[in-house]
């Protein structure tokens, strides 16, 4: 399997942000909120190789829960949104025990939040591709 060809982005923070509309709703966090971040100095996400071999990209959006300490609580995570893909959609969990995460923090407070978090699984060729074009 190849490890390091996939990109995390920034959280998405779910309804656990106090706002009149949820920021699903909104698309951005609620006002003094920050989402968690991602700490892993390397993504511990690996494409399987049958896939990477034949180029195939997804996004899986995983939802997950982290403690105020920054803990990821495993038995929370769910698949938010396939990627069509049911062996990326299995690596992208397979990670989860693995990730780690510095936490929320509302008004500079560390809080406890549920959240969207997308993986990214794109092959080098084919990004390398995207990018002279």
């Amino acid at each position: 399997m190849r490890a390091g060809w996939l990109l995390f982005m920034t959280p998405l923070a779910l309804a656990s942000c106090q706002s009149e509309k949820s920021p699903s709703q909104l698309g951005q966090p609620a006002r003094g909120f920050e989402p968690p971040v991602i700490t892993n100095p390397e993504s511990p996400v690996e494409y399987p190789t049958d896939l990477f071999e034949q180029q195939v990209e997804g996004v899986v959006l995983l939802r997950l829960y982290v403690t105020a300490s920054g803990t990821l609580v495993p038995d929370s995570t769910r698949i938010e949104e396939s990627s069509g893909f049911p062996e990326l959609d299995s690596a992208a969990l397979r990670s989860v025990d693995q990730l780690q995460f510095a936490p929320a923090r509302r008004n500079g407070i560390p809080v406890a939040t549920a959240f969207v978090q997308p993986v990214h699984f794109r092959h080098p060729e084919l990004t390398a591709q995207g990018e002279n074009q």
